[in-house]
């Protein structure tokens, strides 16, 4: 019952923290002077969609290209600001955009019925197709989507071509979020084939002749077979605005020219002095993605290890409280995060901010690791401090110690000992779970590796190198947080 009124306590604090009093109005005013008085578009997009939008080195930098992102660019410049992109997961896009985290989303986004419903779109500004994928091997063998009948065909999810697998019969459908997974499930015949958007289809099958694609005779709707611009519901001012620009890249026939661009930027390479194409290795080309990464990974650990040992440590000492309301408290909320999954604790921070003030993905992640951190750590602590025999304290006191001096040189160096081996166990799992953040656009090593993917179009091979890394990282704590260890109990 205890329990039950501190976790009651918790939930109404997160309610005042986190839900605001009244709705917020979409069109404050006027979104698009709101954007101009910013001076930044903040545009959203899933870069895993060439020609569309993916990575490649520009004048020496990785940047977002494709024909989506020099559309933005022109809406950018027509605004008067410059142009700020969050690449981030295709189905945590809408969500961003009503979260405030995004201004608008430009991601190759069909404006289905369903998404009207919560969200305004832009004019169309690209009439698309959509395809189907097989291996190329299977050419002679599927051909329709009737061939496809009873099998297994791969979706993103979230997305349109999740709706239309829907018309091959019989089919089991698998959803997934990342295309590259869809694609390596694809090649490691997981599934037998993807529905995609035709020039993205077109653009993986033309860089790996494993792959096959033809067009599928899906039945669409007239807006089912085109790409719109995302805006949250009642910001007409921007959309009006927007739509002014579209009208001008239509004007102008301005589309082939940047998918033409975008198709440069997918066969880039490099020259040597005499014009000669140089012939790079995979690590050679990619290495400083993975290094990004890896950097990114232990920023996001040490900062979580550290603000978690601190969060713990105080949680372990409310818990062991005698103070009814603040030993609630404490049990309430280690309950609470240790009985969610941190995905949802961190979309949760980084959505939820959005409504209230622009937080950085990666801060919002780092919060997010540490909270989830200092719930456990604190269970770790308090065991350990549980586990001295109460004696120890007991003759401490006797001897003229306070309460103080007796848990900090009586206590708590022996509750170290017992507390050690479980608190490295955290700090390895801490490094391997940081990977979650990558679903808000953080780019730690996992993100790094599915930007790997996309533009080298390989499956499995950066994700080998992930896993050598991620083994690295562990095993070399392990042997630190063992000798340690060692010198602890030779003391």
């Amino acid at each position: 019952m205890k329990g039950v009124k501190g976790f009651i306590a918790l939930l109404i604090l997160f309610s005042i923290l986190f839900i605001p009093a009244e709705p917020v109005s979409a069109e404050d005013g006027s979104a698009l002077q709101r954007v101009q008085d910013q001076g930044v578009l903040v545009v959203g997009t899933s870069a895993d969609f060439p020609p569309f939008e993916f990575y490649a080195v520009v004048d020496g930098e990785r940047q977002v290209v494709g024909m989506d992102m020099m559309i933005a660019q022109k809406i950018a410049d027509d605004l008067g600001v410059e142009l700020q992109i969050q690449d981030i997961g295709f189905d945590s896009l809408l969500p961003a955009l009503e979260a405030r985290n995004v201004d608008v989303v430009i991601a190759g986004m069909t404006p289905t019925a369903e998404r009207r419903r919560n969200v305004d779109f832009s004019d169309i500004y690209f009439r698309t197709f959509q395809n189907i994928m097989i291996r190329a091997e299977d050419e002679d063998i599927y051909d329709s989507i009737e061939s496809l009948r009873g099998l297994t065909v791969g979706v993103q999810s979230g997305s349109l071509q999740e709706e239309l697998a829907e018309q091959i019969p019989d089919a089991e459908i698998m959803s997934l979020t990342d295309l590259n997974d869809l694609l390596l499930a694809l090649k490691t015949n997981r599934i037998e084939a993807i529905v995609m958007q035709g020039p993205n289809a077109e653009a993986h099958a033309g860089h790996d002749e494993d792959l096959h694609t033809f067009v599928g005779d899906f039945e669409m709707d007239d807006d089912d077979q085109g790409s719109a611009i995302a805006f949250r519901k009642g910001e007409d001012s921007l959309v009006d605005a927007v739509n002014e620009s579209l009208a001008e890249i239509k004007e102008q026939n301005l589309i082939e020219e940047y998918l033409a661009k975008a198709g440069e930027y997918m066969a880039q390479t490099e020259l040597d002095e005499d014009g000669e194409e140089i012939e790079a290795g995979f690590i050679a080309s990619y290495w400083e993605y993975f290094l990004d990464g890896t950097l990114i990974t232990l920023l996001i650990s040490a900062s979580a290890v550290f603000f978690g040992l601190i969060l713990g440590s105080l949680l372990a000492l409310m818990r062991l409280s005698k103070v009814f309301l603040v030993k609630q408290l404490a049990t309430a909320y280690v309950e609470f995060v240790r009985g969610t999954p941190l995905l949802i604790q961190v979309m949760f921070i980084y959505f939820a901010s959005g409504m209230f003030f622009n937080l950085p993905a990666l801060t919002a992640g780092i919060i997010a690791v540490s909270l989830n951190s200092g719930a456990y750590i604190a269970e770790i602590i308090r065991s350990g401090i549980n586990s001295v025999n109460k004696g120890q304290d007991e003759a401490a006191r006797s001897l003229g110690m306070s309460k103080n001096d007796s848990m900090r040189y009586i206590v708590f160096p022996q509750a170290l000992k017992n507390i050690w081996p479980a608190l490295g166990n955290e700090f390895i799992t801490i490094i391997k779970e940081s990977s979650i953040v990558s679903v808000i656009g953080v780019g730690e090593l996992i993100f790094q590796t599915r930007v790997v993917r996309s533009i080298s179009f390989q499956g499995i091979l950066p994700l080998f190198i992930t896993m050598l890394i991620y083994f690295a990282l562990t095993f070399s704590l392990t042997k630190l947080l063992n000798f340690y260890e060692g010198r602890m109990n030779h003391d």
